[in-house]
């Protein structure tokens, strides 16, 4: 007995001795902890995958008892470059990496993949704007921020909490899938207003171009859409709080709470943003409560809560300034409210082996007020209305990523929806209303996998997603592409990398669509719809230039739209249906420069080329009320413009910094809606704006900080009739304790 013990003991510590820890510290460029960082640990000698964690708010990632021996770490963190390194165990216990910034195909993003991953490993078109960038331009709402990613044409319906609309590759409006801190918020149907979704405390925005619902279910016509809220990251708590003011009675106040101490981080935060606005009825208020709380529960477990409610009022003067002119009174009745309120917990584990695994439960609460109280003689078509829609979507999501070896990634994920709302609409007055209502109920389910293979000089990813939706039944979308770096060199043209790629997205019926409209003049359901689809084509090169300190890309696009659905009315009964009709085409081109001047001066720039046509349509003509340059077969699709480009300069230093940003749109196609009131107008014109924006640390705790938007007091309208604000100044003072 005594033998077999003393055996027992003696491999044991064997088995100890043989075994090591491994500690990887994550830090960002300025000695920050960086948590939500992927991690994998890989065997250098086949390459195997040995595991994958996250770090957590400390910025660490724990690998326990690691067979000794030789290994490579590497680090995948969105917004910065991929990293590698090698260890030998029980050599090196303790590893800090500090990341790098890199040009934009050499950046780890999310939205390309559903997982974190370059561009040039996922054949993706991206385009980001991370926490430094939003600093300086510091946004007032998501549309400030999205007119500086290529590609990327947003048109807000006039000022300050306006209906904010994108338009990505040609595609409708409803055409982008929007997600907030890991929850899709868009209406059912894709629909989404990004006019008053509060910028503050957002970390990194990204916007995936072309259709991914292979990774992301119905609603990825054209685009994903994600914003992520910041963590907290230090061990001392921080304390921060400012408020800044402008013309216009502009008035901003804020106040956040982070940290990250042991298991723990955490990053409390409100803000108040209040503004006359330019002219008659363009108030607008908007107030923004928020969460992000992180726990590492072991090693290889980890949960995180976030929440976000917003609560905004606005005031809308309506089409009445075409393209300089002003031929109709603003509208001074009008208004609209939203209340928004998401919230997110999600579950992730690492393990067994190269495998991770994220469980996602979430929520969004949608309340959107629109009314016209009375009629308005001096305005043609402004009669009373209101509108009031409320929708809940709830859900839960499951996404595996299994990382065999260095070359290899497999993702397999599964989603339940349950889609809930109502629609009342008042479109008479109050001693004689025309009431109508649309209540929807829809559930579906998403499964989708996809493989990751990224051999020597050739990356291929190829995906397959399907959709079981209870409005259209069964779908499948497939998605495949690929790159390969033809040259490698490392002096003025640093490796060409070609890439083509072809994917199909999908677009669920609006409730309107689906459900059916009741009222004096009903629109009956239509449980026949099929989705809405994308047949799209990329292909293209990136070039690395000066040592790959430059990155110039170019690729032509071609979308197909199929099954578009259309409102058809019955001329006898006058009861009306929607229905699959239409079917239109958008190509193009873009061409994308990142790099870096200096060490601290950072370029962007973007020119996106477009052409629309409709191929597709009922029949149109002016004696039957429908006005065939709008839409007719042939004509190009409306608010998308031919050419349109920007450019964003960032300059950064430890104790200060500047940026400036050009947005440059031609003139597209658009119309009046006036029915013949006035002169019909068929466009809305082109425009330039210059965006400034700066900050200067006067000591430790005071950092002063001004922004200049639409510079040269430019005075345009992005939709028709709807004028855009003109010259607009913010200054303020940011107080910061903590934090060390």
């Amino acid at each position: 007995m005594r033998t077999i013990r003393f055996l027992f003991l003696t491999l044991l510590c064997c088995t100890a001795a043989s075994a090591s820890d491994l500690k990887v510290t994550v830090q960002s460029p300025s000695g920050d902890v960086v948590s939500g960082v992927h991690v994998t640990l890989f065997r250098t000698a086949n390459n195997s995958g040995v595991a994958t964690l996250t770090t957590s708010g400390d910025g660490i990632a724990d690998f326990p008892n690691v067979a000794d021996g030789d290994y490579r770490v590497v680090i995948l963190a969105p917004g910065f470059a991929e990293q590698s390194q090698q260890v030998s165990l029980p050599k090196t216990s303790e590893l800090t990496v500090e990341l790098k910034l890199t040009t934009t195909p050499q950046t780890v993003v999310v939205s390309g993949s559903s997982t974190p991953a370059t561009p040039d490993q996922t054949g993706a078109s991206v385009g980001l704007l991370d926490s430094t960038q939003l600093n300086l331009l510091n946004p007032v709402t998501t549309v400030d921020a999205l007119k500086y990613i290529p590609g990327a044409m947003v048109s807000p319906s006039g000022q300050y909490g306006a209906i904010g609309s994108l338009f990505v590759r040609g595609g409708d409006s409803d055409y982008n899938k929007v997600i907030i801190d890991g929850v899709r918020v868009n209406d059912p149907g894709g629909y989404f207003d990004f006019g008053v979704v509060p910028m503050s405390n957002v970390q990194r925005l990204e916007v995936e171009r072309g259709p991914e619902s292979t990774a992301y279910g119905t609603d990825a016509m054209t685009s994903v859409v994600q914003l992520w809220t910041s963590t907290g990251s230090t061990p001392t708590p921080l304390v921060e709080f400012g408020a800044d003011g402008g013309n216009f009675n502009t008035a901003h106040g804020y106040a956040s709470l982070a940290g990250a101490r042991s298991i723990f981080d955490y990053n409390l935060f409100a803000d108040q943003f209040n503004s006359d606005g330019q002219g008659i009825n363009n108030q607008y208020s908007n107030s923004l409560q928020g969460g992000n709380v992180g726990v590492k529960l072991s090693d290889r477990v980890a949960f995180r809560l976030r929440l976000r409610h917003y609560n905004s009022w606005t005031g809308v003067s309506s089409n009445w300034w075409f393209n300089g002119a002003p031929v109709l009174p603003p509208d001074p009745n009008q208004y609209a409210h939203q209340n928004n309120f998401l919230a997110s917990g999600d579950l992730t584990v690492s393990g067994p082996g190269s495998w991770q695994h994220s469980f996602k439960g979430y929520e969004y609460n949608h309340v959107a007020f629109n009314d016209n109280p009375v009629n308005d003689p001096d305005r043609p078509y402004d009669t009373a209305f209101s509108n009031l829609t409320k929708y809940n979507v709830a859900g839960f999501s499951y996404q595996g990523i299994w990382t065999p070896r260095t070359w290899a990634q497999s993702t397999v994920g599964y989603t339940f929806e349950d889609e809930n709302g109502y629609i009342n609409s008042n479109d008479g007055t109050v001693e004689m209303p025309e009431i109508s209502i649309t209540h929807g109920l829809r559930r579906n389910n998403y499964l989708f996998g996809q493989e990751t293979i990224i051999w020597k000089r050739l990356s291929v990813l190829a995906g397959l997603g399907y959709v079981n939706n209870e409005s259209f039944g069964n779908n499948v979308s497939p998605r495949a592409s690929a790159s390969v770096l033809v040259f490698r060199d490392h002096g003025i043209f640093s490796g060409t990398r070609l890439r083509a790629g072809y994917a199909e997205g999908i677009k669920e019926p609006s409730f309107e669509e689906s459900f059916g409209i009741s009222g004096t003049f009903p629109t009956i359901p239509n449980p026949n719809l099929k989705p809405e689809q994308n047949h799209a084509v990329e292909t293209g090169f990136d070039q690395g230039l000066f040592n790959n300190r430059w990155s110039l890309s170019a690729l032509y696009f071609h979308n197909l739209f199929l099954d578009q659905i259309e409102y058809e009315v019955n001329d006898i009964t006058f009861v009306s249906q929607y229905v699959n009709l239409n079917k239109s085409i958008a190509q193009g081109a873009e061409v994308v420069l990142s790099g870096r001047v200096l060490k601290n001066l950072a370029v962007n720039a973007s020119y996106t080329y477009t052409s629309t046509a409709i191929l597709q349509a009922p029949p149109c003509s002016l004696a039957d009320g429908c006005d065939p340059r709008i839409y007719g077969v042939g004509a190009a699709l409306l608010r998308r413009p031919k050419q349109m480009g920007n450019l964003l300069l960032t300059y950064t230093r430890p104790r200060w910094g500047a940026t400036t940003g050009v947005l440059a749109v031609g003139q597209r196609p658009d119309s009046d809606f006036l029915f013949g009131y006035i002169p019909p107008i068929y466009y809305a014109a082109g425009f330039a704006t210059v965006d400034m924006g700066g900050w200067l640390e006067i000591n430790h705790h005071i950092t002063a900080y001004a922004n200049l938007d639409n510079a040269f007091n430019e005075h345009y309208n992005i939709v028709l009739g709807y004028p855009a604000l003109g010259l607009n100044f913010r200054g303020g003072l940011r107080f910061r304790f903590g934090g060390e």
